[in-house]
């Protein structure tokens, strides 16, 4: 692995907290590399939105603020919602076919946490169906909340139950696409969503009462 894929899974896995400093004499050591790689390997980790990088104050991992999202995992809910809806009513067999073929490469690769490859194919997933759907208004509203970093940092916080429970949704929707069944389609992901927001923000607060 690059120095980048092994400093961005020290984020994902939990090693750098969010906000924790990353200096680049101890990232060094701690790879068993020069400063040099250390210091590219910041540049394409804040390029991907993983690190904030200020003046005089060196490089960061980034923070996201747990208010920001839980809404972008309501919006996301509720746009990918009916996204999965459209796809089922309008989707060809081969488009369903398709679309369970990326299903099934995903669980095979989220098997061996091999979490770039999952990161590519959950995005294709999530695009195919946008794109089946045939709604631009949907396209350009989902465009603006799927951001890689929360993106990444949601599978880097999933245990093995979350990510199998994860795939099988992929799976699921696909299945109810080939089913043309709209109702199943929009039901299945937003429990995805939903999941995939209690593995990275943890349980709802509840009001005392």
């Amino acid at each position: 692995m690059s120095v980048v894929d092994d400093l961005r899974n020290l984020i994902l896995n939990g090693r750098y907290a969010p906000g924790a400093r990353l200096g680049e004499v101890e990232l060094a050591e701690t790879l068993g590399v020069s400063r040099t790689p250390v210091r590219e390997a910041l540049r394409r980790l804040q390029a991907e939105g993983l690190v904030e990088v200020a003046a005089n104050r060196g490089a960061r991992v980034a923070q996201f603020p747990a208010g920001d999202l839980e809404t972008v995992f309501e919006l996301r809910a509720r746009i990918e919602g009916l996204a999965a809806r459209q796809a089922a009513a309008v989707a060809t067999a081969e488009d369903a076919d398709l679309l369970h073929e990326t299903a099934v490469t995903l669980r095979e690769h989220a098997g061996r946490r091999d979490l770039d490859a999952v990161y590519r194919l959950n995005a294709d997933f999530h695009r195919s169906l946008v794109r089946l759907g045939g709604s631009a208004v949907l396209a350009q509203s989902l465009s603006a909340l799927v951001h890689s970093p929360v993106l990444l940092r949601t599978y880097g916080s999933f245990d093995a139950e979350a990510m199998r429970r994860s795939v099988d949704h992929h799976v699921e929707i696909a299945a109810a696409v080939r089913a043309g069944d709209p109702d199943w389609a929009e039901v299945v992901m937003r429990a995805h969503l939903f999941s995939a927001r209690a593995s990275l923000l943890g349980p709802r607060r509840r009001d005392g009462g």
